[in-house]
Protein backbone atom coordinates (compact mmCIF):
# COMPACT_ATOMS: atom_id res chain seq x y z
CA UNK A 1 0.00 0.00 0.00
CA UNK A 2 1.22 3.63 -0.68
CA UNK A 3 0.53 6.09 1.69
CA UNK A 4 0.47 9.02 -1.61
CA UNK A 5 -1.98 10.35 -3.26
CA UNK A 6 -3.50 8.36 -6.37
CA UNK A 7 -3.26 11.49 -8.32
CA UNK A 8 0.20 11.65 -7.97
CA UNK A 9 1.35 8.56 -10.28
CA UNK A 10 -0.21 11.15 -13.40
CA UNK A 11 1.39 13.67 -12.30
CA UNK A 12 4.12 13.56 -9.79
CA UNK A 13 5.50 16.97 -7.44
CA UNK A 14 8.43 17.88 -8.73
CA UNK A 15 10.92 19.55 -6.80
CA UNK A 16 12.21 23.29 -7.97
CA UNK A 17 14.84 24.59 -6.59
CA UNK A 18 16.29 28.01 -8.91
CA UNK A 19 18.10 30.99 -7.13
CA UNK A 20 15.27 32.97 -5.67
CA UNK A 21 15.11 36.80 -7.29
CA UNK A 22 15.93 39.60 -5.38
CA UNK A 23 12.59 41.22 -5.99
CA UNK A 24 9.05 40.33 -7.54
CA UNK A 25 5.93 42.65 -8.14
CA UNK A 26 3.61 39.97 -6.03
CA UNK A 27 5.09 37.18 -3.59
CA UNK A 28 2.19 34.32 -3.47
CA UNK A 29 2.33 32.48 -0.19
CA UNK A 30 0.62 28.86 -0.93
CA UNK A 31 1.01 26.91 -4.51
CA UNK A 32 -2.42 25.58 -4.76
CA UNK A 33 -5.09 26.75 -6.45
CA UNK A 34 -6.05 29.81 -5.32
CA UNK A 35 -2.41 30.42 -5.32
CA UNK A 36 -1.76 29.54 -8.95
CA UNK A 37 -5.01 30.98 -10.58
CA UNK A 38 -4.06 34.60 -8.81
CA UNK A 39 -0.46 34.07 -10.20
CA UNK A 40 -2.01 33.28 -13.71
CA UNK A 41 -4.44 36.35 -13.30
CA UNK A 42 -1.54 38.42 -12.14
CA UNK A 43 0.90 37.51 -15.22
CA UNK A 44 -1.64 37.63 -18.03
CA UNK A 45 -2.10 41.32 -16.99
CA UNK A 46 1.76 42.20 -17.08
CA UNK A 47 2.67 41.44 -13.42
CA UNK A 48 5.65 39.15 -12.43
CA UNK A 49 4.38 36.73 -9.39
CA UNK A 50 6.46 34.65 -7.74
CA UNK A 51 4.82 31.94 -6.07
CA UNK A 52 6.53 30.42 -2.62
CA UNK A 53 5.87 26.66 -1.69
CA UNK A 54 7.49 24.82 1.79
CA UNK A 55 7.84 21.72 0.11
CA UNK A 56 7.34 20.25 -3.78
CA UNK A 57 4.42 22.77 -5.70
CA UNK A 58 1.19 21.58 -4.73
CA UNK A 59 2.47 19.60 -1.86
CA UNK A 60 -0.95 19.74 -0.12
CA UNK A 61 -4.74 19.94 -0.33
CA UNK A 62 -4.58 20.81 -4.30
CA UNK A 63 -3.39 17.47 -5.19
CA UNK A 64 -4.59 15.64 -2.18
CA UNK A 65 -8.61 16.12 -2.56
CA UNK A 66 -10.96 14.03 -3.34
CA UNK A 67 -11.27 15.83 -7.13
CA UNK A 68 -15.35 16.72 -6.49
CA UNK A 69 -16.01 20.00 -7.88
CA UNK A 70 -19.49 21.74 -6.37
CA UNK A 71 -20.77 25.43 -6.12
CA UNK A 72 -20.23 24.89 -1.95
CA UNK A 73 -24.11 25.94 -1.98
CA UNK A 74 -24.60 22.40 0.38
CA UNK A 75 -22.40 23.89 3.42
CA UNK A 76 -25.67 25.56 4.96
CA UNK A 77 -29.46 24.62 4.01
CA UNK A 78 -30.58 27.84 2.14
CA UNK A 79 -33.13 28.78 5.00
CA UNK A 80 -30.34 28.21 7.59
CA UNK A 81 -28.40 30.90 5.53
CA UNK A 82 -31.14 32.95 5.10
CA UNK A 83 -31.56 33.12 8.66
CA UNK A 84 -27.26 33.66 9.00
CA UNK A 85 -27.03 36.68 6.41
CA UNK A 86 -30.65 37.72 5.45
CA UNK A 87 -32.14 36.95 2.31
CA UNK A 88 -31.02 39.30 -0.05
CA UNK A 89 -26.70 38.71 0.79
CA UNK A 90 -27.95 34.42 0.41
CA UNK A 91 -29.20 35.19 -2.97
CA UNK A 92 -26.02 36.95 -4.06
CA UNK A 93 -23.78 34.20 -2.08
CA UNK A 94 -25.29 31.31 -3.92
CA UNK A 95 -25.85 32.98 -7.33
CA UNK A 96 -22.01 33.10 -6.73
CA UNK A 97 -21.53 29.53 -6.23
CA UNK A 98 -23.47 28.86 -9.24
CA UNK A 99 -20.73 30.96 -11.11
CA UNK A 100 -17.88 29.45 -9.56
CA UNK A 101 -18.82 26.07 -11.25
CA UNK A 102 -19.15 27.76 -14.60
CA UNK A 103 -15.90 29.80 -13.98
CA UNK A 104 -13.55 26.24 -12.98
CA UNK A 105 -15.11 24.83 -16.28
CA UNK A 106 -14.40 28.14 -18.62
CA UNK A 107 -11.10 27.87 -17.41
CA UNK A 108 -10.12 24.34 -17.72
CA UNK A 109 -11.37 24.95 -21.55
CA UNK A 110 -9.81 28.39 -22.14
CA UNK A 111 -6.62 27.27 -21.16
CA UNK A 112 -6.80 24.02 -22.64
CA UNK A 113 -6.07 21.91 -19.36
CA UNK A 114 -6.33 18.06 -19.63
CA UNK A 115 -7.78 16.98 -16.05
CA UNK A 116 -10.75 14.80 -16.94
CA UNK A 117 -13.26 17.59 -16.37
CA UNK A 118 -16.65 16.99 -16.40
CA UNK A 119 -19.96 17.89 -15.88
CA UNK A 120 -21.13 14.51 -14.33
CA UNK A 121 -23.79 15.69 -11.46
CA UNK A 122 -23.57 14.93 -7.81
CA UNK A 123 -25.72 12.69 -5.78
CA UNK A 124 -26.19 13.09 -2.26
CA UNK A 125 -27.40 9.65 -0.72
CA UNK A 126 -30.06 10.02 2.17
CA UNK A 127 -28.89 7.80 5.41
CA UNK A 128 -32.57 8.39 6.70
CA UNK A 129 -35.69 8.77 5.03
CA UNK A 130 -35.66 11.50 7.08
CA UNK A 131 -33.44 13.08 5.60
CA UNK A 132 -34.43 12.63 1.99
CA UNK A 133 -37.60 14.73 3.10
CA UNK A 134 -35.13 17.49 4.56
CA UNK A 135 -32.91 17.51 1.28
CA UNK A 136 -35.92 17.57 -0.83
CA UNK A 137 -37.23 20.79 1.05
CA UNK A 138 -33.68 22.49 0.75
CA UNK A 139 -33.85 21.51 -2.98
CA UNK A 140 -37.11 23.31 -3.58
CA UNK A 141 -35.47 26.43 -1.38
CA UNK A 142 -32.32 26.26 -4.10
CA UNK A 143 -34.11 26.29 -7.30
CA UNK A 144 -36.49 28.64 -5.37
CA UNK A 145 -33.87 31.73 -4.57
CA UNK A 146 -30.91 30.75 -6.58
CA UNK A 147 -32.45 28.66 -9.52
CA UNK A 148 -30.16 26.00 -8.97
CA UNK A 149 -31.30 22.53 -11.18
CA UNK A 150 -32.16 19.57 -9.27
CA UNK A 151 -33.45 16.49 -8.65
CA UNK A 152 -35.08 13.96 -6.31
CA UNK A 153 -34.06 10.45 -7.08
CA UNK A 154 -36.25 7.83 -4.67
CA UNK A 155 -34.95 4.40 -2.97
CA UNK A 156 -37.03 3.15 -5.81
CA UNK A 157 -35.32 4.21 -8.40
CA UNK A 158 -31.46 4.81 -6.84
CA UNK A 159 -30.02 1.64 -8.56
CA UNK A 160 -30.26 3.63 -11.50
CA UNK A 161 -27.55 5.98 -10.24
CA UNK A 162 -25.89 3.71 -7.46
CA UNK A 163 -25.78 -0.04 -7.28
CA UNK A 164 -25.83 0.23 -2.93
CA UNK A 165 -29.05 -0.62 -0.93
CA UNK A 166 -27.56 1.44 1.65
CA UNK A 167 -29.18 5.03 1.20
CA UNK A 168 -32.92 5.97 1.41
CA UNK A 169 -33.06 7.99 -2.20
CA UNK A 170 -31.23 11.20 -2.66
CA UNK A 171 -30.50 14.29 -3.89
CA UNK A 172 -29.13 14.93 -7.66
CA UNK A 173 -27.34 18.38 -8.36
CA UNK A 174 -26.44 17.65 -12.24
CA UNK A 175 -24.59 21.19 -12.63
CA UNK A 176 -21.46 19.62 -10.22
CA UNK A 177 -18.23 18.38 -11.85
CA UNK A 178 -15.12 16.18 -11.39
CA UNK A 179 -11.76 16.15 -12.55
CA UNK A 180 -8.40 14.60 -11.91
CA UNK A 181 -6.96 17.42 -9.02
CA UNK A 182 -2.87 16.77 -10.07
CA UNK A 183 -3.32 17.10 -13.42
CA UNK A 184 -5.35 20.44 -13.08
CA UNK A 185 -2.97 21.32 -11.15
CA UNK A 186 0.11 20.64 -13.51
CA UNK A 187 -2.09 22.29 -15.76
CA UNK A 188 -1.77 25.63 -14.54
CA UNK A 189 1.29 25.53 -12.94
CA UNK A 190 2.67 25.19 -16.40
CA UNK A 191 0.30 27.99 -18.01
CA UNK A 192 1.26 30.74 -14.96
CA UNK A 193 4.88 29.81 -16.28
CA UNK A 194 4.24 30.16 -19.55
CA UNK A 195 2.82 33.34 -19.00
CA UNK A 196 6.29 34.77 -16.94
CA UNK A 197 5.05 34.14 -13.29
CA UNK A 198 7.65 31.77 -11.30
CA UNK A 199 6.14 28.79 -8.75
CA UNK A 200 9.31 27.38 -6.48
CA UNK A 201 9.52 24.76 -3.71
CA UNK A 202 11.26 24.27 -0.67
CA UNK A 203 10.76 28.12 -0.26
CA UNK A 204 9.24 28.17 3.29
CA UNK A 205 8.09 31.92 4.12
CA UNK A 206 9.39 31.97 7.61
CA UNK A 207 8.42 35.78 8.06
CA UNK A 208 6.78 38.88 6.30
CA UNK A 209 7.61 42.51 7.12
CA UNK A 210 6.74 45.70 6.01
CA UNK A 211 9.59 47.51 4.34
CA UNK A 212 8.82 51.25 2.61
CA UNK A 213 5.99 50.67 0.26
CA UNK A 214 6.46 46.92 -0.14
CA UNK A 215 7.38 43.82 1.88
CA UNK A 216 10.44 42.01 2.82
CA UNK A 217 9.95 38.07 2.29
CA UNK A 218 11.93 35.55 4.08
CA UNK A 219 12.59 32.20 3.25
CA UNK A 220 14.64 29.02 4.03
CA UNK A 221 16.58 30.34 1.17
CA UNK A 222 17.04 33.60 1.10
CA UNK A 223 15.14 36.98 1.23
CA UNK A 224 12.85 38.63 -1.87
CA UNK A 225 11.12 42.35 -1.32
CA UNK A 226 7.54 42.28 -2.94
CA UNK A 227 5.16 44.95 -3.57
CA UNK A 228 2.78 42.93 -2.89
CA UNK A 229 2.24 39.70 -0.75
CA UNK A 230 -0.62 37.08 -1.10
CA UNK A 231 -1.14 34.94 1.39
CA UNK A 232 -3.38 31.47 0.14
CA UNK A 233 -2.61 28.52 2.61
CA UNK A 234 -5.90 27.67 3.57
CA UNK A 235 -5.81 24.45 5.41
CA UNK A 236 -2.15 24.78 5.55
CA UNK A 237 -2.35 28.73 7.98
CA UNK A 238 -0.06 28.63 10.79
CA UNK A 239 1.42 31.48 12.89
CA UNK A 240 3.18 32.97 10.14
CA UNK A 241 0.36 35.52 10.03
CA UNK A 242 -1.10 35.63 13.10
CA UNK A 243 -4.36 37.54 12.23
CA UNK A 244 -5.11 34.79 10.08
CA UNK A 245 -3.68 31.96 12.30
CA UNK A 246 -6.40 32.78 14.65
CA UNK A 247 -9.22 32.25 12.07
CA UNK A 248 -7.87 29.31 10.43
CA UNK A 249 -8.71 25.86 11.94
CA UNK A 250 -7.36 22.60 9.79
CA UNK A 251 -9.44 19.53 9.84
CA UNK A 252 -7.99 16.55 8.71
CA UNK A 253 -9.62 14.83 5.69
CA UNK A 254 -8.01 11.07 4.45
CA UNK A 255 -8.49 9.24 1.68
CA UNK A 256 -8.14 5.64 -0.03
CA UNK A 257 -7.59 4.40 -3.66
CA UNK A 258 -8.86 0.93 -4.48
CA UNK A 259 -7.31 -1.09 -6.87
CA UNK A 260 -8.91 -2.37 -10.53
CA UNK A 261 -12.27 -3.97 -10.04
CA UNK A 262 -13.22 -6.50 -12.84
CA UNK A 263 -15.44 -4.78 -15.17
CA UNK A 264 -18.61 -6.63 -14.90
CA UNK A 265 -18.46 -5.56 -10.96
CA UNK A 266 -17.68 -2.39 -11.45
CA UNK A 267 -20.44 -1.22 -14.15
CA UNK A 268 -22.99 -1.64 -11.63
CA UNK A 269 -21.79 0.22 -9.33
CA UNK A 270 -22.08 3.63 -9.88
CA UNK A 271 -24.23 3.19 -13.36
CA UNK A 272 -24.74 7.52 -13.35
CA UNK A 273 -21.35 7.86 -13.32
CA UNK A 274 -21.26 10.86 -10.79
CA UNK A 275 -19.42 12.08 -7.46
CA UNK A 276 -21.02 10.67 -4.58
CA UNK A 277 -22.08 11.57 -0.88
CA UNK A 278 -24.10 11.04 1.96
CA UNK A 279 -26.04 13.15 4.81
CA UNK A 280 -24.26 12.09 8.18
CA UNK A 281 -22.35 14.36 10.12
CA UNK A 282 -19.14 12.48 9.28
CA UNK A 283 -19.78 12.18 6.37
CA UNK A 284 -17.87 10.08 3.45
CA UNK A 285 -17.51 11.60 -0.06
CA UNK A 286 -16.41 9.02 -3.35
CA UNK A 287 -15.67 8.58 -7.11
CA UNK A 288 -14.68 6.39 -9.87
CA UNK A 289 -11.20 7.62 -10.92
CA UNK A 290 -11.33 8.57 -14.20
CA UNK A 291 -10.30 6.42 -16.48
CA UNK A 292 -9.84 3.15 -14.22
CA UNK A 293 -11.93 0.97 -12.89
CA UNK A 294 -10.96 2.02 -9.12
CA UNK A 295 -12.98 3.93 -6.17
CA UNK A 296 -11.69 7.00 -4.37
CA UNK A 297 -12.82 7.29 -1.17
CA UNK A 298 -12.73 9.92 1.14
CA UNK A 299 -13.93 11.27 4.92
CA UNK A 300 -11.78 12.25 8.01
CA UNK A 301 -9.09 11.11 9.17
CA UNK A 302 -8.71 8.46 11.60
CA UNK A 303 -6.80 7.81 14.79
CA UNK A 304 -3.45 7.03 14.21
CA UNK A 305 -2.92 8.57 11.19
CA UNK A 306 0.53 10.14 11.90
CA UNK A 307 1.93 6.18 11.36
CA UNK A 308 1.66 5.65 8.15
CA UNK A 309 -0.37 2.24 8.05
CA UNK A 310 -3.05 0.39 6.86
CA UNK A 311 -4.75 0.48 10.02
CA UNK A 312 -5.07 4.22 9.82
CA UNK A 313 -7.15 3.85 6.97
CA UNK A 314 -9.41 0.96 8.26
CA UNK A 315 -12.40 3.44 8.79
CA UNK A 316 -12.81 4.39 5.34
CA UNK A 317 -12.35 0.85 3.99
CA UNK A 318 -14.98 -0.07 6.28
CA UNK A 319 -17.32 2.69 4.60
CA UNK A 320 -16.34 1.75 1.52
CA UNK A 321 -17.90 -2.08 2.15
CA UNK A 322 -20.92 -0.49 4.20
CA UNK A 323 -21.64 0.83 0.76
CA UNK A 324 -20.81 -2.05 -1.90
CA UNK A 325 -20.63 -4.69 0.01
CA UNK A 326 -19.43 -6.56 -2.82
CA UNK A 327 -15.89 -5.05 -2.83
CA UNK A 328 -14.68 -7.13 -0.01
CA UNK A 329 -11.60 -8.72 -1.61
CA UNK A 330 -10.84 -5.72 -3.93
CA UNK A 331 -7.62 -4.21 -2.63
CA UNK A 332 -6.71 -0.97 -1.12
CA UNK A 333 -3.47 0.40 -2.93
CA UNK A 334 -3.18 4.30 -2.03
CA UNK A 335 -4.03 6.20 1.40
CA UNK A 336 -3.28 9.57 2.23
CA UNK A 337 -4.32 13.18 3.89
CA UNK A 338 -4.45 16.52 3.84
CA UNK A 339 -5.76 19.80 6.06
CA UNK A 340 -9.39 21.12 5.22
CA UNK A 341 -9.31 25.06 6.26
CA UNK A 342 -11.82 26.02 8.20
CA UNK A 343 -13.45 29.32 9.23
CA UNK A 344 -15.35 30.13 12.66
CA UNK A 345 -18.82 31.14 10.46
CA UNK A 346 -17.92 28.45 8.09
CA UNK A 347 -17.78 30.33 4.90
CA UNK A 348 -14.84 31.54 2.49
CA UNK A 349 -13.18 34.95 3.17
CA UNK A 350 -10.98 37.03 1.28
CA UNK A 351 -9.33 40.57 1.43
CA UNK A 352 -6.68 42.45 2.98
CA UNK A 353 -5.57 42.68 6.70
CA UNK A 354 -4.31 44.99 9.03
CA UNK A 355 -0.75 45.08 7.67
CA UNK A 356 -1.76 45.12 3.97
CA UNK A 357 -1.37 41.41 3.09
CA UNK A 358 -4.10 40.11 1.03
CA UNK A 359 -5.17 36.78 1.41
CA UNK A 360 -8.06 34.34 0.25
CA UNK A 361 -8.54 31.17 2.10
CA UNK A 362 -11.27 29.18 4.07
CA UNK A 363 -13.03 26.93 1.76
CA UNK A 364 -14.20 24.36 4.24
CA UNK A 365 -14.24 21.10 2.15
CA UNK A 366 -15.37 22.69 -1.07
CA UNK A 367 -11.86 24.28 -2.21
CA UNK A 368 -11.69 23.14 -6.22
CA UNK A 369 -14.37 25.76 -7.30
CA UNK A 370 -14.04 28.17 -4.52
CA UNK A 371 -10.37 28.25 -4.56
CA UNK A 372 -10.19 28.61 -7.89
CA UNK A 373 -13.25 31.72 -8.09
CA UNK A 374 -10.92 33.30 -4.88
CA UNK A 375 -7.54 32.87 -6.40
CA UNK A 376 -9.02 35.02 -9.06
CA UNK A 377 -11.25 37.68 -7.38
CA UNK A 378 -8.42 38.55 -4.97
CA UNK A 379 -5.79 38.93 -8.30
CA UNK A 380 -8.50 41.08 -9.30
CA UNK A 381 -8.40 43.24 -6.53
CA UNK A 382 -4.72 43.21 -6.35
CA UNK A 383 -4.94 44.92 -9.68
CA UNK A 384 -8.03 47.47 -8.77
CA UNK A 385 -10.56 45.85 -11.22
CA UNK A 386 -13.58 46.39 -10.14
CA UNK A 387 -14.55 42.58 -11.58
CA UNK A 388 -12.78 41.93 -8.36
CA UNK A 389 -16.02 42.05 -6.33
CA UNK A 390 -17.61 39.44 -4.45
CA UNK A 391 -20.73 38.61 -2.06
CA UNK A 392 -18.35 37.54 0.35
CA UNK A 393 -16.62 41.24 0.60
CA UNK A 394 -18.12 42.41 3.23
CA UNK A 395 -18.70 39.54 5.28
CA UNK A 396 -16.71 40.06 8.68
CA UNK A 397 -14.32 37.44 9.17
CA UNK A 398 -14.13 36.02 12.81
CA UNK A 399 -11.29 34.72 14.84
CA UNK A 400 -11.99 31.27 16.92
CA UNK A 401 -12.45 32.47 20.75
CA UNK A 402 -9.76 30.26 21.73
CA UNK A 403 -7.76 29.34 18.48
CA UNK A 404 -5.05 26.69 20.09
CA UNK A 405 -8.15 25.05 21.62
CA UNK A 406 -10.12 24.57 18.46
CA UNK A 407 -7.44 23.21 17.41
CA UNK A 408 -7.14 20.66 19.85
CA UNK A 409 -11.25 20.02 20.10
CA UNK A 410 -11.18 18.78 16.49
CA UNK A 411 -11.20 15.56 16.86
CA UNK A 412 -13.52 15.32 20.22
CA UNK A 413 -16.26 17.18 18.28
CA UNK A 414 -15.39 14.69 15.17
CA UNK A 415 -15.73 11.65 18.00
CA UNK A 416 -19.10 13.52 18.96
CA UNK A 417 -20.67 13.89 15.47
CA UNK A 418 -19.71 10.17 14.82
CA UNK A 419 -21.80 8.95 18.20
CA UNK A 420 -24.98 11.58 16.93
CA UNK A 421 -24.99 9.89 13.46
CA UNK A 422 -24.91 6.20 15.25
CA UNK A 423 -27.39 7.23 17.21
CA UNK A 424 -29.22 8.76 14.58
CA UNK A 425 -29.83 12.49 15.65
Amino acid sequence: MAFTPYWWEAAPRLERAEPLPAAADVVIVGSGFTGLVAALTLARNGRMPLVLERGAPGFGASTRNGGQVGSGNQKFRVKTLIALRGREKAHAMLREGVAMLDHIAALVEDEGIDCDFTRCGRLRGAMRPEHYEAMARDMDDLRALAGVESHMVPRAEQHREIGSDLFHGGSLLPGDAALHPSRYHAGLMARVEAAGGRIEGDAGVGAIAAEGTGFAVSTARGTVRAGAVLVATNGYTDGLVPELGRRIVPVGSALIATGTIPEARFASLMPGGRVYGNTLRVFSYFRAAPGARRIVWGGRVGRGMEAASPGAYGHLAGDLLKTFPDLGDIPVTHGWDGRIGYTYDAVPHLGRTRDGLFYALGYCGTGISRASWFGRRIALRMLERPEGRSAFDDLPFPAYPLPSVARRMVPVVEGWYRLKDRLGR
